[in-house]
């Protein structure tokens, strides 16, 4: 670039030498300079304001395209807990055996408010508190009142309660859609099924997680995408299990128990067509668990599965049927049971029987000192073996997250005296599902079955724990205690009704045992020549108070509550009365 001179000396020189003013050529000089300097810096200006102008054009479009955006998508609030950037919402459903809806899904509605937009803090809180009892309308307001951009108030509310949240009319209340887990059948099968809560939780969805029982064990099956909704089938049958409820829970206010459990088992798959546990919950309103007390009192708490007692006299069938497979005996072989003593300890029974019985009367008429003297011709090393054959010393393998909880307990040394008194019930504790599967066992012909819950396809034979023949005679020989021994009210007229009695003095805190407090049981099964279900009836605690003096004993409590249970369930099982004919009165329900 040629810079302009300041000054045009040459001309200047040159007007001066003609006689002219040469300041005229100096303020012209000025002038234009000033005017290329005056475009220069234009220009420059003019530079920057289109550059300027691009970036604000620029920017404002970005923020119109967001704000464009947000317009037309779906609202996206905070997570109450963000873990992870996708809520699984989704979860089968459970059926029973016949397909009908144990658990489901339904559509509902969380609330959650954005304080900054609520109009009327107290207003609301205290609309709020009249809506949920559980909100405190104070400590409301003041939640309402603070700093928070978000704020959950419910994970799931129902229709009538987002109608009303809805009528109180606060721009700062909304609604987020989501599923909840319905157990439409209420509290029934409750302590199967066991509950679910909320996981990950977003506006609109939310992790449903089981807690308990199948729906915590199948918890990765139910919430599994890949089986597109495929439900999970249990081995439950509702109505049985309706009847079960019905009859277990009667039977415990009649016989002024504190609580009851029942098992109905399918004794050649270990299916269980019904399980219940009194006091029992509805899992739509799962309680909190006991912080004190006695957890075994707990609602939650699952006697059938989790609870190991000593069930008693019920244990001597498995004496008799080992002492029998092993040919140490036969049914019609004489035991001594005159009144004994080992060390310290003194075996006796709960009456005088005489001084020797069969052994089919040992188990009749349960007999202490019998069962002992066959424990002793049996020895504690294959006692041990053949219960731990049968299951008893173990968990079951039930598909239940409480299953692994419900551990037998039993002595460390299995001694003499060890495997005396546990030969009749005492001295060893497992739990009602432990006892179906065993007499499931000892009755179906001998083979192993497994507990379970869901509805098995094919068919699975287990080891073989005792001979067919063995089998066979024990089912006579059960069917004996209900016809002339302890459990006579177990009768069922049209069905053939067999079975063991146990009543085991309950252990007391102080050591030893209460002799007014007891546990009764009748392990039952149907019908007896040909056994189908096996029946585990437990009372916690039973008086019968219709006489001068209470009764305790299972014959008296237990045996008449499963005896009406049976008559209630078999038809629903689909199994016909026995009919036999009489000359003078026409037809009439048998009894053997």
């Amino acid at each position: 670039m040629i810079r302009k001179p300041l000054r045009p000396l040459a001309r200047i020189f040159s007007a001066r030498s003609l006689g002219e003013d040469s300041n005229l050529i100096e303020h012209a000089n000025r002038r234009e300079r000033v005017e290329i300097e005056y475009e220069r810096i234009l220009r420059k200006t003019q530079r920057r304001l289109i550059m300027m102008g691009g970036i604000f054009i620029i920017s404002f479009g970005i923020v119109g395209m967001r704000m464009t955006a947000l317009a037309v998508s779906e609202p996206s609030e905070p997570k109450a807990r963000a873990t992870a950037s996708h809520v699984l919402a989704s979860r089968a459903d459970i059926i029973d055996r016949n397909k009908r809806i144990l658990a489901t899904n339904i559509e509902t509605h969380s609330l959650y408010a954005h304080p900054q937009q609520v109009i009327d803090p107290a207003a609301t809180a205290r609309q709020l508190s009249k809506i949920f009892p559980d909100i405190n309308a104070i400590e409301m307001e003041a939640r309402l009142s603070g700093a928070n951009k978000f704020l959950w108030l419910k994970s799931a509310i129902s229709p009538e309660e987002k109608q009303a949240v809805h009528d109180i009319g606060d721009p700062g209340l909304l609604f987020g859609a989501r599923e909840m887990r319905l157990y439409p059948n209420g509290q029934l099968a409750g302590h199967i099924l066991g509950g679910t809560t909320f996981g990950e939780q977003g506006v609109h969805s939310a992790e449903v997680l089981g807690v308990a029982g199948v729906e915590k064990a199948f918890d990765d099956f139910l919430r599994d995408p890949k089986l597109n909704g495929k439900p999970l089938q249990l081995s439950i049958d509702l109505s049985v299990q309706s009847a079960l409820e019905r009859v277990l829970y009667g039977g415990m206010r009649l016989m002024n128990a504190k609580a009851a459990s029942a098992v109905l088992m399918e004794v050649h798959t270990g299916e269980i067509l019904a399980l219940s546990s009194l006091p029992d919950f509805d899992p739509n309103n799962r309680p909190h668990m006991l912080t004190e007390g006695d957890q075994a009192d707990d609602p939650l708490f699952n006697r059938a599965v989790q609870g190991v007692y000593e069930l008693g006299s019920v244990f001597k069938t498995f004496a008799v049927a080992q002492a029998m497979e092993l040919g140490l005996v036969a049914a019609d072989t004489m035991i001594d049971t005159k009144r004994f003593r080992w060390g310290k300890y003194s075996i006796k029974d709960f009456k005088n029987y005489g001084p020797e019985l069969t052994v089919e009367k040992v188990l009749v008429k349960s007999s202490n000192v019998g069962t002992a003297r066959l424990s002793q011709m049996i020895g504690d090393e294959n006692q041990k073996t053949f219960l731990n054959k049968l299951g008893l010393l173990a968990a079951t393998s039930i598909e239940l997250v409480e299953g692994p909880t419900g551990k037998p307990q039993y002595p460390s040394n299995w001694s003499e005296i060890s495997t005396m008194t546990i030969s009749y019930g005492h001295g060893i504790s497992t739990s009602p599902v432990h006892l179906a599967a065993a007499y499931s066992a000892i009755v179906n012909g001998g083979t192993l079955v497994k507990p379970t819950v869901v509805k098995q396809t094919v068919p699975h034979i287990g080891e073989r724990i005792i001979s067919q023949k063995v089998s066979m005679r024990m089912r006579s020989i059960l069917r004996h205690v209900v016809t002339e021994g302890t459990a006579s009210y177990g009768e069922v007229p049209g069905y053939s009704v067999a079975g063991k009695t146990g009543t085991a003095d309950k252990p007391s805190i102080h050591g030893g045992y209460q002799k007014d407090k007891v546990l009764a049981t009748f392990a039952s099964f149907f019908p007896s020549n040909d056994p189908k279900y096996v029946l585990i009836l437990t009372l916690d605690e039973p008086e019968d108070r219709t006489q001068s003096k209470p009764r305790r004993t299972a014959g008296w409590t237990a045996v008449p509550v499963a005896a009406e249970m049976i008559r209630r369930v078999a038809p629903l099982l689909g199994l016909a009365p026995e009919i036999e004919i009489s000359p003078q009165n026409g037809l009439t329900l048998a009894n053997n």
